[in-house]
C-alpha cells in the first residue's frame, strides 16, 4: 500500500506541472493584458506600465511561470484585484459554506441513487421499471433553472417553509435552515441522471455469473442485490461519485448564486465578472489538486471493497 501511494504521489507533480502550464500559457495568451483590465477604458501608457510592473507581467515569460510555479508551491496567489483581499483567505472563507452545501448533498443522493437503483432492478422488466426510467428521462429534460425558480418561488416565497435567500453564522444554522433548499433542488436534479446510471450499473452485475450461481444454491433476490451486486457495483459507483466532486464543487455556482451562498460557485462567477484573474487561477488549480486527490481516494477505495484489485 505504502510504495503504490508514494509512487502515486510521484505521479502527480508531472501532472499538476502541465495543469499548471496549460493554466499559465491560457492566462497569458488567451486571457489577455490584465494591465488594460485594471487600469480600464480610460489611462495612458504611463499608468498600463506602473501596473505591468507592479503584477510583474514586464518579466520574461520563463521568470513569469517561476513565480507562478512559487505561488502554487506556497498557495500564495497573491491579493484579489477587485478587493485587496488575500486570494488564499477567500478560498478557504469561500469553502466552508460550499462543503455545508455539498456533503450532505453527496450523502444523501449516493445512498438514495442506489437504494432506488437496486429497488428498480429488482422489479427490471415490468411497468413499475419503465415508467420511472420515462419520469427520469422527463426530469433530465428541465433545466435546474426552472427547478430553482418553482422551489424558490412555491416553498419558500409562498408557502414560507425555507428562508428565499440568505446565509447565518453557525454552520448548524446554515445546514438546517439556510442550505435545507438548495439540497433539495440539487437532490432533485441529480436523483433522475444517477438513478439511471446506477441501475445500469446494477443491470450489468445481475447478468454474470456469480448471480446465476447464487440463485442456484437458494440465495434469495434480496440479499443477491443488497450484498452481492451492490458490492460488486460499487467499483463504478465510486469511480463516477469520486470524479463528480470537484465538478459539484464548482457546479453549485446556480444554486448559490440565486440563494446568496458565499460559496465557491458563487465568488468564481463573481471572480470572471470583475476579470479577477488571481482568484480564477487559484481557484482552477486547487480544483485541479483536489481531482487527482480524489482519484487517489477511488483506487485506495478500490481493494477495500474488493480484495481482487490489486494496487501497482
Amino acid at each position: 500500500m505504502l510504495p503504490y501511494l508514494i509512487r502515486r504521489l510521484w505521479q502527480m507533480i508531472p501532472t499538476l506541472l502541465g495543469v499548471l502550464l496549460l493554466v499559465f500559457l491560457l492566462f497569458n495568451w488567451v486571457g489577455g493584458d490584465p494591465a488594460y483590465v485594471l487600469a480600464g477604458k480610460i489611462s495612458n501608457p504611463e499608468q498600463i506600465a506602473n501596473i505591468r510592473r507592479q503584477l510583474g507581467i514586464d518579466e520574461p515569460l520563463y521568470v513569469q511561470l517561476w513565480i507562478f510555479l512559487k505561488q502554487t508551491v506556497c498557495f500564495d496567489f497573491g491579493n484579489s484585484w477587485s478587493t485587496g483581499e488575500s486570494v488564499s483567505s477567500i478560498i478557504l472563507s469561500r469553502l466552508g459554506p460550499s462543503l455545508i452545501l455539498l456533503v450532505p448533498l453527496t450523502i444523501l443522493e449516493t445512498g438514495l441513487a442506489i437504494a432506488l437503483g437496486l429497488a428498480v432492478a429488482y422489479v427490471r422488466g415490468s411497468l413499475t421499471d419503465r415508467m420511472i426510467m420515462i419520469v427520469c428521462t422527463i426530469g433530465m429534460s428541465v433545466s435546474i433553472l426552472v427547478y430553482i425558480i418553482v422551489f424558490q418561488y412555491w416553498l419558500a416565497y409562498k408557502l414560507g417553509w425555507f428562508p428565499v435567500q440568505g446565509w447565518g453564522g453557525g454552520w448548524l444554522e446554515n445546514l438546517f435552515r439556510y442550505a435545507s433548499l438548495p439540497i433539495l433542488i440539487l437532490l432533485v436534479v441529480s436523483i433522475a441522471p444517477n438513478l439511471r446510471l446506477y441501475r445500469t450499473f446494477m443491470l450489468d452485475e445481475i447478468g454474470q455469473d456469480y448471480v446465476r450461481t447464487a440463485r442456484a444454491k437458494g440465495v434469495s433476490e434480496k440479499r443477491i442485490l443488497w450484498v452481492h451486486v451492490l458490492r460488486n457495483a460499487a467499483i463504478p459507483i465510486i469511480t463516477y461519485v469520486m470524479s463528480n466532486l470537484p465538478s459539484l464543487l464548482i457546479g453549485a455556482f446556480l444554486v448559490e448564486r440565486f440563494f446568496s451562498i458565499p460559496g465557491i460557485g458563487r465568488e468564481i462567477i463573481l471572480a470572471v465578472e470583475r476579470s479577477d484573474f488571481p482568484v480564477i487561477k487559484a481557484i482552477t488549480v486547487y480544483v485541479a489538486i483536489a481531482t487527482m486527490f480524489f482519484n487517489l481516494a477511488a483506487d485506495l477505495l478500490y481493494q477495500k471493497i474488493d480484495p481482487r484489485v490489486r494496487l501497482r
